[in-house]
């Protein structure tokens, strides 16, 4: 069965583009498209999109008003931001997120047409697809609820396993990795973190600037302080560190015993900078054992070797469930690679952490 998906932008050209790409992507049909978003909710009754791309800047109804509506009245749509790379543009994004689309891609501002349509090729197809897995996850898991089949591979049920045996104290550090339906997820964990007096390190797959809008966004919901990292910044306690987009963050050692943020220009691993492994690996350096590792929902496979490094050390590591990700990716390959103790919702997850800071 094919994803049927509906384009949605003011731009006649970048719909013809987007189009094409989408056509290409084998298992998805582009059942219309509208140029802005009053017409689109218009079309949404009798095209039964599974997934609409939505421009943030259109005239008459823009991509937050109409994704408003969606959820309103077509909250089974999926939905995929595309954004300009501005602040603005970045700050819009967040807030749609928050309200619940799916993903969003920067636009890019090549001025080769070419190379514009190369980005959005790599850009759409891997969320594209992903969110077709999503939606065959959720017709199984209804299957599987309402008894009508037996599902061969259900997903893995939340579990505590004992904490690893070189465990010897509490976590000093904690240092996280998310992508896909990251926003959200973040928007959901961390306000539930009370001030733990360690620091928090995170890097959430973005661009350069979105990744400064994210910072803002938690700083207003967290009582820690949240931040995007900058270069040889000291390591405070009560600090969330995100790392920038288009940049790589590690810890290293500072001044009489502290820790100190580098953010380098090394080159990407995974296809992403900032990469989870990279980080990963850093805090294991410094931190040792006295790290708690969580990996969270997103694409790919980013942050298992990180995690393998970390329990090396004999840190301890956290998994959210199948059922609670956006994209069951980067905690499913953590999870058949053994590196994770921990597997939990993403409700649970603030809890988890909480414990091997104040409980060893």
């Amino acid at each position: 069965m094919n994803l049927r998906i509906v384009v949605v932008d003011d731009t006649i050209i970048y719909r013809k583009i987007l189009s094409d790409i989408l056509m290409e992507i084998p298992g998805v049909e582009v059942v219309g498209t509208a140029s802005n978003g009053k017409i689109a909710l218009s079309k949404i009754a009798s095209l039964k999109p599974d997934i609409i791309t939505l421009d943030v800047e259109m005239p008459i109804m823009n991509g937050l008003e109409t994704l408003e509506a969606l959820q309103k009245d077509y909250p089974e749509v999926g939905v995929i931001m595309l954004s300009t790379l501005t602040k603005r543009g970045s700050d819009i994004t967040m807030k749609a997120l928050e309200l619940g689309a799916f993903d969003f891609i920067a636009k890019p501002d090549a001025d080769a047409r070419q190379e514009n349509i190369e980005f959005l090729k790599n850009a759409l197809a891997p969320r594209i697809k992903a969110y077709g897995k999503r939606l065959e996850f959720k017709r199984l898991l209804r299957q599987k609820q309402q008894g009508l089949t037996r599902v061969v591979q259900a997903a893995p049920r939340p579990f505590v396993s004992s904490l690893p045996p070189m465990r010897s104290g509490k976590s000093k550090a904690i240092a996280i990795g998310v992508s896909t339906g990251g926003p959200n997820a973040l928007a959901t964990m961390l306000p539930k973190l009370p001030k733990l007096g360690v620091p928090i390190f995170i890097v959430q797959h973005m661009p350069p600037i979105f990744t400064k809008s994210l910072a803002e966004s938690l700083n207003n919901k967290c009582q820690y302080t949240v931040r995007e990292a900058g270069h040889n910044e000291t390591v405070l306690p009560d600090v969330i560190y995100i790392a920038p987009g288009g940049k790589q963050m590690r810890v290293v050692a500072g001044a009489n015993g502290s820790k100190c943020i580098q953010i380098t220009d090394d080159p990407p691993e995974n296809n992403c900078k900032p990469a989870v492994d990279y980080l990963f690996r850093s805090v294991a350096r410094e931190y040792g054992a006295l790290t708690t590792g969580v990996i969270m929902t997103g694409m790919g496979g980013d942050g298992t070797l990180g995690l393998k490094v970390l329990k090396s050390f004999g840190a301890v590591t956290i998994g959210q469930d199948a059922e609670s990700c956006v994209v069951y990716g980067m905690p499913k390959t953590a999870i058949e690679a053994g590196v994770v103790d921990v597997v939990a919702p993403l409700d649970s997850i603030a809890t988890e952490i909480i414990r091997t800071v104040r409980y060893s």
